[in-house]
This record gives C-alpha cells, sequence and structure tokens, in this order.
C-alpha cells in the first residue's frame, strides 16, 4: 500500500452461537468456542493475512491483538476486526467449521465497516460492498434467514458510510451487549505523537506499548480495565481492553496525512453505572482530538434507547465542543437497532 498509505479502517465481523441453554439435551462445554486450539485459529488467521502479536484471557474470553487490529472469543461469540488490506471474510467459513466441531451451531452473523480512506487499494470483493455481501451470504447457513444489509449515508458527508451486513436465525436479538464502534480521522497532531516509537525502544514493544497507554492517556478510559497493548515499528498503536466479561479496543494509525483511530467497546445498559457510554466516548475521544468522528451503536434487542443517543450528544457537545451533525437509525431483524452518529468540531 505504499502508494497510498496505511489502511485504518477496520473490516468487522462478529459471529453468535446457539449454546447448551438453548438445548438442555445438548451438554455442550461451558468453554465453547474457548476450546479452539490456537494452532486453528493461526491457520484462519493465516487465510485472512494476519498474525497474533500478544494475548491475555480472563474467566469471561480470550482477547488476542493482531497484527492487523484484534480478535476476541468468548464461548458462543467470535468478534473479528482487521485493517489495511485484510482477507476478513476468509474467516468465515473455517470459524462456523470449528464451532461445529464442538457442536455449536450459527445463531447470528454481523460484518460491517466504515468507508475506506483508500478504497482503490482493497482487493476483491472489498472494493464494493454488494460483491462482499455476496460473499458474506454464500459462507452461511440457509438457516439464518432473517438478512439484511444496509448503507447508512450521512447527509453531510457522503463519503464517509455505515455499511452493515446482518443475518440471523431469530427475528429477535439475543444480544444482550451494546457495541460501540468510533471511527475518528485527521487526529491532532500533538496528540499523535504518542503513537510514535522514541529512539532506544525499537527492541523492546511490550515497554514502548505500556508507554504509548500511558503518555496518550488510553489507561484512563476505563481504569477498571486490564491492558494488552502493542507498539508498532516506526509508528502505530493497539490495545485490547479487559474487564470482567467487557472489551474493548484501540487502533491507531497516527501518520499524518491518513492519520486513523478507533475505539470500540461492549457495554451494557441500566446498571450500577458502570461505563456511562457517553463519559466512556468523551473519555476515547479527547486521547485523539480528531477532527472528524462517526459513532456507529448497535443495540440488541429492545435495548434501543433514544435518551442515551441525545445523552451522547449532549456529554461531547459539552466536555469536547463536538457537534453532532448527521444522525441515522435502522433496524435489523434479529440483530438490533444500529444509531450511526457524526460529528465535527464546532468551529467547523
Amino acid at each position: 500500500m505504499a502508494v497510498s498509505g496505511f489502511e485504518g479502517f477496520e473490516k468487522r465481523l462478529e459471529l453468535r452461537f446457539f449454546d447448551d441453554d438453548d438445548n438442555p439435551t445438548n451438554h455442550i462445554n461451558p468453554m465453547g468456542l474457548r476450546l479452539i486450539d490456537f494452532e486453528s485459529l493461526d491457520q484462519v488467521l493465516n487465510e485472512v493475512q494476519c498474525t497474533v502479536v500478544s494475548a491475555v484471557a480472563n474467566r469471561s474470553f480470550d482477547a488476542y491483538v493482531l497484527s492487523e487490529s484484534s480478535l476476541f472469543v468468548y464461548p458462543t461469540k467470535i468478534i473479528i476486526k482487521t485493517c489495511g488490506t485484510t482477507q476478513l471474510l476468509k474467516s468465515i467459513r473455517p470459524l462456523i467449521h470449528l464451532a461445529r466441531n464442538l457442536g455449536l451451531t450459527l445463531r447470528a452473523c454481523r460484518y460491517s465497516r466504515g468507508s475506506f480512506i483508500f478504497p482503490k487499494a482493497q482487493p476483491f470483493p472489498y472494493t464494493s460492498f454488494k460483491d462482499e455481501v455476496v460473499i458474506v451470504e454464500e459462507s452461511l447457513p440457509k438457516s439464518l434467514c432473517y438478512r439484511k444489509a444496509s448503507v447508512m449515508t450521512p447527509s453531510n458527508n457522503p463519503s464517509r458510510a455505515w455499511h452493515v451486513f446482518t443475518a440471523s436465525a431469530d427475528v429477535e436479538s439475543d444480544e444482550q451487549v451494546v457495541v460501540v464502534e468510533v471511527c475518528m480521522t485527521e487526529l491532532d497532531r500533538v496528540n499523535a505523537r504518542s503513537f510514535f516509537r522514541r529512539k532506544g525502544d525499537e527492541k523492546n514493544s511490550d515497554s514502548a506499548g505500556k508507554e504509548m497507554t500511558r503518555l496518550s492517556g488510553i489507561d484512563m478510559i476505563n481504569e477498571n480495565a486490564f491492558i494488552c497493548d502493542f507498539a508498532f515499528d516506526p509508528c502505530g498503536y493497539s490495545m485490547n481492553g479487559v474487564d470482567g466479561d467487557r472489551y474493548s479496543t484501540i487502533h491507531v494509525t497516527p501518520e499524518d496525512g491518513f492519520s486513523y483511530a478507533s475505539f470500540e467497546c461492549g457495554l451494557t445498559l441500566y446498571e450500577d453505572g458502570h461505563g456511562d457510554i457517553a463519559e466512556v466516548l468523551s473519555r476515547a475521544i479527547d486521547v485523539f482530538r480528531p477532527d472528524s468522528i462517526s459513532i456507529a451503536t448497535t443495540y440488541g434487542g429492545e435495548d434501543y434507547n433514544h435518551e442515551v443517543t441525545k445523552r451522547v450528544e449532549r456529554v461531547l457537545a459539552k466536555k469536547l465542543g463536538l457537534k453532532c451533525r448527521s444522525r441515522l437509525m435502522d433496524e435489523f431483524p434479529g440483530s438490533g437497532t444500529v444509531v450511526y452518529q457524526s460529528f465535527t468540531p464546532r468551529r467547523k
């Protein structure tokens, strides 16, 4: 990609499976997908064209930092997001096969991405969302009969659309987690400097990653999270945060001209104030001070709450001086509701 620059915008795939709770006669190991051996995961990632560079696990899930973004493995759910020119959709069939060997059946699939900075550098089928949807559909079992593809395009910035394809075996979503995906471009140049290697730490990715986490303020986004971070050479950064059954992840491409950062987390609403979405987002965005921000929030089932969306807009305006320029909403059968908001600084 030397001609254009590194593509920061990720492709994201989430696969959810039926567990033994849905079938009392089927006694499946509670570890579920976490029983997939590393060699098999590595083979899948090889097809996608990336590798594991760091990993951490707790009682709830396994989190892998990849050479191109992240992979999370829960007992009945896999989330994989990859940037650059990776072939993410090649992971669908082998992951379904590995799950089937463990007695797990696919329940739902969601594929999403933003608009690439360098679309012409992408290989087929990522040059066209229609082609991507065809590949995904061909990779899925017919039991996932509730399907929908949507391109959510903000009127203020048509070049920054949000692409979503979902397929589900159920008409109602079973997912209780709210997923927030933030894409940020044109990062503040001073803030972006935190993600360049310093002289002397060329050989130690571990200490360089920790230094970037501390210098940038990423460690303050969620002080409860255990952070597994990685610094790339000569620049760039990735981290996965682990907090109980909740994950978070950040990826940074700091080079001027095509700077990009993403923040994603899984939250649950209405419980003990743990992780107010608006506050979490304001802390994450403040690390980068970008000129252009888009936030895609996926609410499972009946969880969509317009007040949460409005609160995000109020907090980002008050704390960071960001104005919501566009708000779109779409419903996906069996996969919940997606709200897509775009923001820029008020001065613009």
